[in-house]
C-alpha cells in the first residue's frame, strides 16, 4: 500500500479545489441534477453543456430548462452537423446519418462552456466525447435501451 504522501502528490492544487467543491456539494436525499447545479455553483461554472443523444432531446431540454434558472446552457444532439455515415466511415454500405461525438465536443467548445454533460450517449460515442471534450466532463444519463437507461438494473434481478 503506498503512504498517503504518495497518494497526495497524485493531485493538484486544481484537482483537490474539485475534490473539495465535490465534498461540499454533496446532499444527502438529494438527486444528482441537483448536486450537479450545487457542485457548477461552488466550482464558479457559468456555462453548461450538453451533448446528448438525439432520441433523448425532449429529456435534454428539460434539463436545459432545470439548469437555465442559474447557468447559461447550450445543448447539441449526436447528428450534430448531419454528416452521413458513409461519408464519415469510408463504406458505402453504412446507411444514415453519423453521430458526431467530436463535433459536439468541438461545438461545445465553441461556446466556452466550462461543464459538459454526457447525456444518452452510446457506448464509444461517450468515450470519444469525453476525451474530446476541452470542459470536464460528467455523466448523467448512460443509455440502455433493455433497462430504461439504468443499466445497473441487471444487477437488482
Amino acid at each position: 500500500m503506498e503512504d498517503l504522501e504518495q497518494q497526495k502528490k497524485l493531485y493538484s492544487a486544481e484537482d483537490l479545489t474539485l475534490m473539495r467543491a465535490a465534498e461540499d456539494s454533496l446532499l444527502m436525499g438529494q438527486n444528482r441534477v441537483e448536486e450537479l447545479k450545487l457542485f457548477a455553483k461552488n466550482t464558479g461554472v457559468k456555462r453548461i453543456g450538453i451533448a446528448h443523444c438525439v432520441g433523448m432531446t425532449k429529456e435534454a431540454n428539460l434539463l436545459k430548462e432545470r439548469l437555465s434558472d442559474t447557468f447559461e446552457v447550450y445543448t447539441v444532439d449526436c447528428k450534430h452537423a448531419k454528416i452521413k455515415s458513409s461519408d464519415l466511415l469510408n463504406d458505402e454500405l453504412v446507411k444514415g446519418t453519423s453521430c458526431n461525438p467530436a463535433g459536439q465536443a468541438k461545438f461545445l467548445a465553441d461556446q466556452h462552456t466550462d461543464l459538459n454533460i454526457s447525456f444518452g450517449l452510446c457506448v464509444g460515442h461517450d468515450i470519444l466525447f469525453n476525451l474530446k471534450s476541452e470542459a470536464p466532463t460528467t455523466t448523467l444519463v448512460v443509455k440502455d435501451r433493455e433497462h430504461k437507461h439504468n443499466p445497473f438494473q441487471e444487477f437488482l434481478k
